[in-house]
């Protein structure tokens, strides 16, 4: 639509909670856009720039006693409407995976037995310690959230695919650490 990205509409979705000056939002994308979507420092403030440019967004100069001036943006009726559209448009592709240790496998005859069966345990624990991260996560989501807290269902829902995903991942890596063994036992 128009030429927007991803990270426009990410931002224009940002700007619909508490999220209003660059460092917020990126703030934001680092507590919880970070585990299944990208996006730096970098890219925030030009994106910002452009959604102001497109009328998406308005900027206000916010004066706080004793800080420094920051800018505060914050949706037009256009950008609503904008971010509406993008949401209901369908998904046109499945996200592609980029999965070191996938691409470590399928070429894993030319290393040792002992390196591969130390990168699955590898794997296996820092898929653990995302899952302990998406538990506290949950938590703290669970915590914070009161009745009239709309956002807080889509943030679990979002969350609970990222479980379910690491959960699988490390079932797959029991399962493939199992036959790895047995193979090598035979």
């Amino acid at each position: 639509m128009k030429g927007y990205n991803e990270t426009t509409y990410a931002i224009l979705g940002i700007l619909t909670t508490d999220c209003r000056s660059g460092y917020s939002i990126k703030q934001f994308i680092d507590r919880s856009l970070n585990h299944f979507w990208k996006i730096s420092y970098g890219q925030i403030y030009p994106t910002l720039k452009f959604i102001v440019q497109e009328g998406l967004a308005e900027v206000h100069t916010a004066t706080t006693s004793g800080k420094p001036d920051k800018n505060e943006y914050t949706l037009t009726p256009k950008g609503i409407k904008t971010l509406r559209k993008w949401l209901e448009h369908p998904i046109e592709q499945l996200p592609a995976e980029r999965n070191e240790i996938l691409l470590k496998l399928f070429f894993g005859r030319f290393q040792t037995r002992e390196t591969t069966i130390s990168l699955l345990e590898n794997y296996k624990q820092k898929l653990q310690t995302r899952m302990e991260t998406y538990q506290s996560i949950e938590q703290a989501i669970i915590d914070c959230a009161d009745e009239n807290d709309v956002d807080s269902m889509y943030w679990l829902f979002t969350l609970d695919y990222g479980k379910r995903v690491t959960r699988a991942a490390i079932d797959w890596c029991n399962v493939t650490l199992e036959k790895f063994i047995a193979e090598e036992e035979s």
